[in-house]
């Protein structure tokens, strides 16, 4: 907290305006975070997404049958978590793209929109086609939505995400999350060493992708 005052300070004194001071230490802050911790969101990217959406709807009014579009368009609708959109477009494809990714992403739509049943027998029939699709990602979806309703498969989920994508934090400060829902703060603990353990093993190069959920762990361990 002292640096940050003191960097407020000087830049107070360089310009000469409290107000204009905080904006500068603020927009200071974003850039270092974005650089070397990545907790806070990226400002350019949603105004990429919406712009490359924006194209792929006048395309799709041109060429309202062009698949690849459509497959993009439903990709960047559940970036932007409009699971509805992104689901009408995905059933439309479905036949073209017979894929696992596909199934999935059609699961993971019915799952966000509340069908819960639905979306887990369709992910699960598109681990079927291939366990590894997307790297263990949906059992961590899973895990996620069953977190609630149904503690124990949703920590058989995550134990078969970190099974999958030994490379990942996620998995691990999620499962610590769903233990300590669950009152076992042994094995919350236990979690969220071994999401740390994982991102201390990992190349400096992926390291800010995991870096959140690092963070986030040893606050957890914290309390």
């Amino acid at each position: 907290m002292l640096s940050k005052f003191f960097l407020f300070a000087l830049i107070w004194w360089l310009v000469g305006n409290p107000f204009l001071a905080i904006v500068i230490v603020l927009v200071l802050l974003y850039v270092l975070d974005r650089r070397f911790i990545g907790l806070s969101p990226s400002l350019l990217k949603p105004l990429r997404r919406n712009r490359r959406l924006s194209r792929l709807k006048r395309e799709l009014a041109l060429a309202p049958h062009n698949a690849g579009n459509k497959l993009e368009a439903a990709r960047l609708y559940i970036e932007k978590e409009k699971y509805a959109d992104a689901l009408e477009l995905l059933e439309q494809v479905s036949g073209v793209y017979d894929s696992a990714d596909v199934l999935y992403e059609i699961g993971l739509c019915k799952l966000k929109l509340g069908e819960l049943d639905e979306g887990k027998r369709i992910i699960l029939e598109s681990l079927e086609l291939n366990p590894r699709v997307k790297y263990g990602e949906p059992y961590l979806r899973l895990g996620e939505a069953f977190a609630g309703s149904n503690p124990g498969e949703a920590i058989r989920y995550l134990e078969q995400f970190r099974s999958i994508n030994s490379s990942s934090c996620e998995g691990g400060y999620r499962l610590g999350r769903l233990y300590e829902r669950l009152g076992d703060r042994a094995e919350a603990k236990r979690a969220y060493a071994d999401a740390l353990h994982i991102y201390r093993g990992l190349p400096r190069y992926k390291r800010k992708a995991e870096r959140r959920w690092a963070i986030l762990s040893k606050w957890r361990q914290l309390f």
